[in-house]
């Protein structure tokens, strides 16, 4: 009923409805007529009659069934018929880019009253637009295409990229000089790895794991190599593509001959004249099934070399079927003689390996931090749902296993919070900087200080206030607490994941309804937990990275 037409009531009058035909019940202050829409309830219009609600309060039964945005669908709104007299609705529909109040349900500086070292209001402000952005614009598309499993469309990709968060994603560098970031929000120059973390933290909060890695993550991973050591004429070709969402890129690396054993893989580039000659396979590619770009690994008779393959005639791709949302377009890739040109190839010939690894240790933060904000989301939905759940009598915060599990919840997603924190610190934060020329530019950008060669273009960058580190300087400095971090934060994803199982109970299991986002999240969990590396590996490398640095004195 249009709102002008709702009336206000009493309670009094609200219970002479409370017969078949004759069905009102009230939700929070608000009133509603079931009449005609009782025998379409999902659970038969027995349920109504039989839980006591006809003509009455239903307040805490309906919270007990039913999440709040159920009550927000256009279908169910229009039942509305009044209020109650002298009452106003407590539970409001969240509104766009606020945050929540809900007890450790946000970063903690984020929360009123608390502080951090770390994020400026520049942060704060980036936090707010983007939060925004995303559930206005993209959390319905996330909804949807986590369900039919069809890629993102390229209306939320344009959108996406006027506002440059695809190369936002990217982290902070050299591709956002010139750009207009968030509307002008945050200046390139200024945009640090804090933002980006705010980022990924925020992709993940719809509970849609699939979808978060649809969302272009694959040129993410895959488009660093270019910009870093592709040719000036590959790179003006294939960067504004990519980063416009006009092309889309994937990272083709693992193969199911290698995981994270990258040296021994098996796609082979034969020199042919001016061009590479690619025949292999590659395996559980993120975004390969609609990429039109592939960073691809190859054996050459040099050794590993990585080598930009474009979708056309040899490259074949199809789906592989995972435990999470095909709109990740997870894909089984086939590259069948494909003739690629020499310009093509990112880096020196037999130097792939240092391509390879020295955008690992971006991708493994970047999906941390996208775990992070997905256990996070679980804390809030497991501290609301043990709070409105009334068993025997009484809410299930009553039970002590229950207060020790949301204990335990919560100690682990500050640890990882604070853990990933400090390093994405020292990622903007580095003492010595050498900015070494790469060898495609050209001479006159170059100049010699100390018996070093320097760009010139690239040191103005380095030089300004905020002074980020490399993906070099990130492997020799933070790789093995990168990985460490990573197998902490992937670990504590699954234990959360168990425990909210516990607390949701069997709606825990269900794809719809209450328990919907730890349903998704207790099954994608473990990707985190492979992706960018598997934990047990980075857990193992993060000590062997302890073990080169170990002082040759160190004594008991």
């Amino acid at each position: 009923m249009p709102a002008q037409q709702k009336q206000q009531y009493t309670f009094e009058e609200v219970e002479k409805h409370n017969k078949e035909g004759d069905l009102w019940i009230v939700i929070d202050s608000k009133v509603y007529d079931l009449s005609r829409f009782a025998d379409l309830h999902p659970g038969g219009p027995n349920v109504l009659y039989a839980e006591g609600v006809a003509g009455k309060d239903a307040t805490d039964t309906f919270f007990g069934l039913h999440r709040h945005e159920v009550l927000l669908r256009p279908q169910y709104a229009r039942l509305q018929i009044g209020t109650i007299q002298g009452e106003e609705e407590m539970i409001k529909a969240p509104i766009p880019g606020s945050l929540s109040k809900v007890p450790y349900a946000e970063a903690t500086w984020l929360s009123d009253g608390y502080f951090s070292p770390y994020y400026t209001d520049n942060h704060r402000a980036f936090q707010q637009a983007i939060r925004k952005f995303f559930e206005e614009v993209v959390r319905p598309e996330a909804i949807k295409c986590e369900e039919n499993g069809k890629r993102i469309s390229q209306e939320v990709v344009d959108k996406m990229s006027d506002l440059n968060i695809i190369a936002m994603r990217l982290g902070p560098g050299k591709h956002l000089h010139g750009r207009t970031l968030l509307g002008g929000l945050v200046k390139p120059e200024e945009f640090d790895y804090f933002h980006e973390l705010i980022l990924n933290t925020e992709i993940s909060r719809f509970g849609t794991r699939g979808f978060s890695d649809g969302m272009l993550s694959g040129a993410t991973i895959g488009l660093p190599p270019v910009w870093n050591y592709g040719s000036p004429e590959l790179q003006a070709k294939v960067v504004p593509e990519v980063l416009s969402g006009k092309k889309y890129l994937a990272l083709a690396i693992t193969e199911a001959f290698a995981g994270s054993d990258v040296s021994g893989l098996q796609t082979t580039a034969v020199r042919d004249g001016d061009y590479w000659i690619v025949t292999g396979t590659k395996k559980w590619i993120t975004n390969g099934t609609f990429a039109d770009y592939f960073t691809t690994g190859c054996k050459t008779e040099k050794g590993l070399t990585v080598i930009l393959i474009e979708r056309g005639e040899g490259v074949s791709t199809k789906p592989i079927k995972t435990s999470y949302s095909a709109t990740a377009g997870t894909a089984y890739v086939t590259f069948d003689k494909v003739r690629v040109p020499i310009g093509n190839t990112l880096g020196a010939v037999g130097n792939g390996l240092s391509v390879i690894l020295s955008n690992f240790n971006h991708e493994r933060w970047m999906v941390t931090a996208m775990s992070v904000g997905a256990q996070r989301i679980i804390v809030e939905e497991c501290l609301k749902w043990a709070n409105q759940r009334i068993v025997f009598g009484k809410p299930l915060t009553s039970q002590a296993v229950i207060r020790n599990k949301l204990g335990k919840m919560i100690t682990r997603i500050e640890a990882c919070q604070n853990w990933l924190e400090i390093i994405t610190h020292q990622m903007n934060n580095v003492r010595e900087r050498i900015c070494t020329a790469h060898r495609y530019l050209r001479p006159s950008r170059f100049f010699i200080l100390n018996g070093d060669l320097l760009n010139i273009e690239y040191l103005i960058y380095c030089n300004t206030p905020s002074q980020q580190m490399t993906y070099n300087e990130m492997s020799s400095k933070l790789a093995g607490q990168i990985g460490l971090l990573k197998q902490f934060v992937s670990r504590c994803g699954r234990e959360t994941a168990e425990d909210a199982t516990q607390v949701f109970g069997g709606r825990a299991l269900t794809v719809t309804g209450m328990g919907k986002l730890v349903e998704n999240y207790h099954r994608t969990s473990g990707f985190d937990a492979i992706l960018a590396g598997a934990e047990d590996v980075l857990g193992d490398l993060g000590v062997r990275q302890a073990m080169k640095r170990m002082p040759k004195d160190a004594r008991l």
